[in-house]
């Protein structure tokens, strides 16, 4: 049998919540499926009970197979379960054992009295040791050396092979790993009880079922973990999110078979003897693709022999074609991923809603129980509020209040808008007949839990960012920002306005426009500079933004002219192809390797260089950052300017809507005419063949916001 999911859960034996942020010594669970890892952290025992639960339904509703290692003893050394409930059966005692816990959504719990309880079965003092000094009870010692002649042995086979490992008798403490399996175990057999043959626990039980629960330990590659750890990580969190891709990645029935390995009595720890294999298997799914993002290729901008004026969308096509994503991975906290890209899909923890509950303020009662005409339901005592569930069942031919977002308690189905009853606080009057479900939603009727929710490539956006916490997602895996490094270059160019500037000299203006688009786009913006017209201080800059960024913007210098030295040295040096793109304004564009790293060499005047950075350099950088190749979306309008256009190249002209929805155009096509850029909210995009515009022509207008330009 193989298994399509695998989940690895740290647990934790703690007495009340783990901290909001997360934390070490808490509970994390690690999931694979289909080549995709993930971890999430969980509170409280109940929280991370309910996430399995939720997993485990969504699978066997998908008819995926699970397998999921927790890292707690499942049975004690032989012996112990005879003296507890009569039988070596260990499933038996996890009955026994279940029946003696009682642990609290708030993870208050009383493993000591328990553990108390059941050492008192056993002659002299022990085995179970260690409490807090306010626990006074002679039968539970604080120090494992006051034990005596309780008969038990210390550690079960599988732990005296692992030395490393502490007795499951030891419950407090630093790895006091018996109370993490007094009340795991407990939790464990609940789960058993809701879902029956569907699950079975390796390796006391051997017939297949969705879900196969099993022991693990996760520091049995405690060395290859610390090696693929993040920068930072959590040690928990390394630890379920590593061996559960390794896991995932053995091959086909490996798992099972070890599964089935170990003593029927004692239980076993899985992949005991088979560390190597399993180090190997989490090299092989972390060993650093993400370190080393694919470069592009030296000749990729090349163009065949021949080719002379490119037609726009021949250039885009070729673009798009040449690159592909360049940038690294990184897990973020849901509300630091803004902007990012998300690199790998994400799936529903839970289902939203988690629990039907009711969608108005009103009165809700079971269907079943009513009929037509007037209908006279008496209310209990109490109501339903979101955050405050009714805990009781509600008896047939009653009602109860409830509220907007409460869930349904159980003998609920439908709800009766408040506007639509009569009340003396005792009684509750309505006209029937009620529509049934009327005003509820379905657990899930959202988002499933299992199904997908957010797909990678995706750009998170704020209703990304709402969407993921709403589902239980705490962490996405997201892509670096691409960093867009921007050069200005010529001996014209003043660097700042900070700067005096001769008559002949112009300040900078397209460096601070082509950074702040970068910005815009959610790309890291690496500032450059500006260098002269020097070909040794060009080259040197260069060679720092290759180190620095994963693509260069440059202006000026794009053409074939004398004074275009940035040409000259990515054609000396580097690998350049220039594109003579049948354009207009932005004729000349300059696409070239520079030790590995794209260059985009824009046009010098200002317009030109922003029009081809929104055609080019928009959906070019989107595509190297994981996102996507994006169009701008236009829509038709009337024109409210006449212009005769030839045929040959598409022209862009700088616009904005009037008063009256048409498009006006910017009474200058120059390219230095820097003003138009700001009086236009948008481009009028005329098209490559001839055309005779005049006011009502129906023109493509493509506003700003369409280039992702705020």
């Amino acid at each position: 049998m193989n298994f399509d999911t695998i989940a690895v859960i740290d647990w934790s034996g703690a007495s009340s919540p783990s901290p909001a942020k997360p934390s070490k010594d808490a509970i994390w669970i690690g999931t694979a499926r289909d080549g995709t890892v993930g971890a999430s952290y969980h509170r409280t025992r109940h929280d991370a009970t309910e996430a399995l639960a939720a997993l485990f339904e969504a699978e066997i509703a998908a008819g995926r197979r699970v397998l999921a290692g927790f890292d707690f003893p499942f049975a004690y050394p032989a012996g112990f379960a005879r003296a507890v409930c009569g039988t070596e059966d260990p499933l038996a005692l996890w009955t026994a054992m279940a029946a003696r816990i009682e642990d609290g959504p708030d993870n208050a719990n009383n493993r000591w009295q328990a553990a108390a309880e059941l050492n008192g079965l056993f002659p002299g003092i022990g085995p179970f040791w260690g409490c807090p000094a306010s626990v006074d009870d002679p039968r539970l010692p604080a120090k494992g050396t006051a034990r005596q002649g309780h008969g038990q042995a210390e550690r079960r086979g599988c732990e005296q092979r692992l030395k490393s490992t502490q007795p499951c008798w030891k419950l407090y403490t630093t790895g006091s790993v018996g109370s993490q399996a007094l009340l795991g175990i407990a939790r464990l057999q609940a789960l058993r009880q809701r879902f029956g043959s569907d699950l079975a626990v390796r390796p006391f039980e051997t017939h297949d079922a969705p879900v196969t629960l099993v022991e693990l330990f996760p520091s049995l590659i405690a060395r290859t973990v610390a090696e693929l750890a993040q920068p930072g990580e959590i040690k928990d969190r390394a630890q379920v999110r590593i061996l559960a891709g390794a896991l995932a990645r053995l091959g086909p029935g490996r798992l099972d078979a070890m599964s089935r390995e170990g003593d029927q009595e004692e239980g076993w720890i899985l992949g005991l003897g088979h560390e190597a294999e399993i180090g190997a298997a989490a090299r092989g799914a972390f060993a650093a693709p993400e370190l080393m993002p694919p470069r592009l290729r030296d000749d990729c901008f090349a163009m065949p022999q021949g080719v002379a004026w490119v037609p726009v969308e021949e250039a885009l096509s070729r673009l798009r074609a040449a690159l592909h994503p360049v940038t690294g991975t990184e897990t973020l906290p849901v509300a630091q991923a803004a902007g990012r890209v998300l690199a790998e899909d994400v799936a529903a923890r839970r289902s939203n809603p988690p629990m039907p509950n009711s969608a108005v303020d009103g009165y809700g009662f079971a269907h079943a129980a009513t009929g037509t005409g007037v209908q006279r339901l008496p209310l209990l005592a109490g109501r339903a509020a979101a955050g405050q569930p009714w805990p009781f069942p509600v008896p047939p031919g009653h009602a109860i209040r409830i509220l907007t977002g409460a869930i349904l308690p159980d003998g609920v189905d439908t709800v009766v808008l408040e506007e639509d009853t009569a009340t003396d606080g005792a009684t509750v009057v309505f006209d029937g007949p009620a529509k049934p479900f009327a005003n509820t939603r379905r657990a899930g009727e959202d988002v499933a839990a299992g199904a997908p929710a957010l797909a990678a490539g995706q750009r998170l956006r704020a209703p990304e960012l709402a969407l993921a916490p709403a589902l239980g997602i705490a962490e996405l895996r997201v892509r670096r920002r691409l960093r867009v490094g921007v050069l200005s270059t010529g001996d014209e160019i003043v660097a700042s306005p900070a700067d005096p500037a001769e008559p002949h000299q112009i300040w900078d203006a397209n460096r601070p426009m082509l950074l702040a688009l970068a910005a815009g786009w959610h790309c890291e913006p690496v500032d450059l500079g500006h260098v002269r017209d020097d070909p040794g201080r060009i080259a040197a800059r260069l060679d720092e933004g290759a180190r620095a960024a994963d693509v260069i913007l440059t202006s000026g210098g794009a053409s074939a002219g004398d004074e275009d030295h940035v040409s000259a040295l990515l054609r000396a040096k580097g690998t350049l192809s220039s594109w003579r793109i049948a354009l207009k304004p932005g004729r000349p564009l300059a696409l070239a390797m520079w030790q590995g790293v794209p260059v985009f060499g824009l046009p010098g005047n200002p317009v030109a260089a922003l029009v081809c950075a929104l055609v080019f350099a928009r959906p070019a950088l989107s595509l190297m950052a994981g996102a996507g190749w994006c169009e701008p979306q236009g829509f038709m309008v009337p024109a409210a300017f006449s212009k005769r256009k030839k045929p040959g190249r598409r022209e862009y002209l700088r616009a904005r809507m009037d008063s009256e929805g048409r498009a006006e155009v910017f009474g200058s096509e120059g390219s230095g005419r820097i003003s138009g850029l700001s009086w236009a909210d948008g481009l009028v995009e005329l098209p490559d063949g001839a055309a005779d515009v005049g006011p009502g022509t129906p023109v493509r207008y493509i506003p700003y916001a369409s280039f992702g330009l705020g």
